[in-house]
């Protein structure tokens, strides 16, 4: 359908999904603070080995050689090269550095008796706390800039719905990733930063669109209105998620699992990030009672001439 002719009844559904967003944001906010988010090897510290073989190594054998030894835990990817193995386990109470690289090693060298131990390090949990508290430091920075942005962009309703929707989509992201305990690293964190962007890019489009249309169209009706932006800029919120998309589920399927945790989280997000810049934002708008008359500009006052 065109978009001279498209006609959906975008805003026929804004309250039961302006419910449940409230719903979801909540739920989030009670698992983040209840479960918490299941942090990686990058933020609680642990034990690092590299191995090194003459012939590529298969990380499926690895992972079950790991899994055998009782590291089931532990993050296996390949380091610079097939040939080359880079292992990361959890810390354990009572083990040391040293005995858990031996014991990975022996683990692995079972099925590759040419396998050669280059590196074993161990990284503190103190370590693990700084990056964590930098890491939110630098998502907290991020969203700062992103609300200055805005506020330079937008000085009115359209900025706090803007700013609401932003929020909303990190919350739930965040709160998904607390419900299915996947693993937050830094590999997530850049992810989460990636999507503040992606769905404030999106929300002003959309925003900016409604406010055009607020300001030149004859209609009175706020929700007409807004359902006739919507339907003007749905083509280009889609096309720019699906091609976004797919991009992201190639990562997910044959980019391993270095970006498996990457692709994850901006699926989930730009799922959330296009729902919300449709009915996020909407709803806010209806909620400030938005209208034609937020931008009549006033007539400056007549001065009265002196005698």
């Amino acid at each position: 359908m065109s978009k001279a002719t498209m006609n959906i009844n975008f805003m026929g559904v804004r309250k039961p999904l302006g419910i449940l967003s409230v719903l979801l944001v909540i739920a989030s906010v009670v698992l983040l603070v209840t479960r918490g988010l299941n942090l990686g090897l990058d933020f609680t510290g642990g034990t690092t080995v590299v191995v090194k073989s003459p012939v590529d190594v298969e990380l499926s054998q690895v992972r079950a050689d790991l899994t055998a030894a009782g590291y089931g835990d532990a993050v296996a990817q390949h380091y610079g090269s097939p040939k080359e193995v880079n292992i990361r386990v959890a810390p354990k109470e009572g083990a040391d550095a040293d005995e858990v690289g031996h014991n990975v090693y022996a683990a692995l060298k079972a099925h590759n008796g040419e396998l050669e131990l280059l590196k074993v390090e161990f990284v503190g949990p103190q370590v693990g706390d700084e990056l964590r508290d930098e890491s939110g430091t630098a998502m907290l920075l991020a969203l700062g800039l992103m609300m200055l942005y805005v506020w330079f962009r937008f000085s009115n309703k359209f900025g706090v719905a803007t700013v609401v929707a932003l929020f909303h989509d990190v919350i739930i992201v965040l709160g998904i990733f607390s419900l299915v305990q996947w693993p937050f690293d830094l590999t997530v964190l850049a992810a989460v930063l990636a999507l503040i962007g992606y769905s404030l890019n999106d929300s002003i489009v959309v925003a900016d669109r409604i406010r055009e249309d607020f300001r030149n169209s004859r209609k009175s009706d706020p929700e007409q209105i807004i359902n006739d932006a919507v339907n003007a800029t749905f083509s280009r919120t889609i096309n720019t998620s699906l091609t976004t998309l797919l991009v992201l589920v190639a990562l997910f399927f044959f980019g391993g699992e270095v970006m498996r945790s990457f692709s994850e989280a901006l699926l989930v997000g730009i799922a959330v990030g296009t729902y919300s810049s449709i009915y996020v934002v909407s709803n806010i708008l209806f909620m400030m009672k938005v209208s034609k008359e937020d931008f009549i500009i006033p007539e400056p006052e007549e001065i009265d001439e002196m005698p």
